[in-house]
């Protein structure tokens, strides 16, 4: 026969009264809108893609923020602070078409000033020259290692504004144009580089200011993960353009002229043929490169017919930014701001997307 179990003691009843008492009051405070404390809400970690945004993003701001403030200052020239102007409301597209600053809602400490924000410290027309030419090479080295396609395509049409803007500046200002060396597709080793300067007859060495900008390094990588007909549509493009500039040159009065035209021309031809070697189909039945094609009509002027032609090349190279795998974009980025700077020598009014004729504006 079991003994029988020894009645609670007075401690333990306490105990269970107690135990009673704490669990009712939480009820109660809970149904009166009373919680416990939590941790308070944290920002998220960003990926990689992100953080290549975010860079991107406080980069065109940066460039934006100085170049109004030099604008602003008295002893700016007009030309310049129009120049400058024109910088930062690209710039701005520029932030915009990126995404503009992330804003997580949770409440931060404000953030440090920059340099430019603290007094004593006004901002020059060569620190914008400095912040534009680092923030070209960033976006160029962003777009070709960005895991995001498009993004990446947007970088590299960004870079190449980038570019654009530092030769702007340096002409306006009175400084050396920065240094450049036009790109060449890897692969060609033996070759004669292709003639500096996008037709630039101002290219000339470099002051610490303007630093060399991409493509001026060598990309080393051919695009990988491209489908044949993306390299196809490349290998046509270089050679129209080849042939439409070569029957313009032979047309043209002006000797200069008949001298950029010509030159230009075996720049793309040397192209062509290298993307026909890189995509396996030189001297095959394969090969999309023919012995002539359409030009435009002789009321087309030889302007009009190098921004038209350099347009299509620009927008090509984009679109392998767009679909070549990471780490092997930079001859694609390289080339993209080679066809921008070309434009621009024969006369193209400034864009903020080079290459993205779905962001042209009027």
């Amino acid at each position: 026969m079991n003994p029988i179990p020894d009645a609670p003691s007075r401690r333990t009843a306490r105990s269970r009264g107690r135990l009673a008492t704490v669990l009712a009051c939480a009820l109660l405070l809970s149904g009166c809108g009373v919680r416990f404390d939590a941790p308070p809400p944290t920002e998220p970690v960003p990926d990689p893609v992100e953080i290549v945004r975010r860079t991107a993003v406080d980069d065109a701001l940066h460039v934006a923020e100085q170049a109004e403030a030099v604008a602003a200052l008295r002893k700016t020239r007009p030309k310049v602070a129009e120049t400058l102007a024109d910088i930062a409301g690209i710039s701005r597209e520029h932030a915009a078409q990126l995404g503009g600053e992330y804003e997580s809602g949770l409440e931060s400490d404000p953030p440090s000033p920059t340099p430019t924000d603290l007094p004593g410290a006004p901002p020059q027309a060569a620190a914008v020259l400095t912040t534009l030419t680092d923030a070209a090479a960033r976006s160029a080295t962003a777009a070709d290692v960005c895991e995001d396609g498009p993004l990446a395509r947007l970088l590299a049409s960004i870079s190449a504004a980038q570019t654009l803007a530092v030769r702007d500046l340096a002409q306006v200002t009175g400084r050396k144009q920065p240094a450049y060396t036009a790109p060449v597709i890897p692969g060609t080793a033996g070759e004669s580089p292709e003639t500096p300067g996008a037709d630039d007859a101002e290219t000339g060495e470099s002051d610490t200011e303007t630093a060399a900008l991409t493509p001026s390094a060598r990309p080393t990588t051919v695009p990988a993960g491209l489908a044949e007909e993306d390299l196809l549509a490349v290998i046509v493009a270089e050679d129209s353009s080849a042939y439409a500039f070569e029957v313009r040159a032979a047309q043209a009065d002006d000797e200069s002229v008949r001298e950029r035209l010509a030159d230009r021309a075996r720049t793309h031809r040397r192209r062509a043929e290298t993307w026909a070697r890189v995509a396996g189909v030189d001297g095959t039945g394969s090969d999309p490169r023919r012995a002539a094609y359409e030009l435009p009509g002789q009321d087309v002027t030889s302007k009009d017919v190098v921004l038209a032609a350099e347009g299509r090349i620009a927008a090509g190279y984009a679109s392998l930014v767009g679909r070549a795998e990471t780490e092997t974009r930079a001859v694609a980025v390289a080339l993209l701001t080679d066809s921008a700077i070309t434009q621009r020598s024969w006369g193209a009014p400034t864009i903020p997307f080079p290459g993205l004729p779905e962001r042209a504006t009027s």
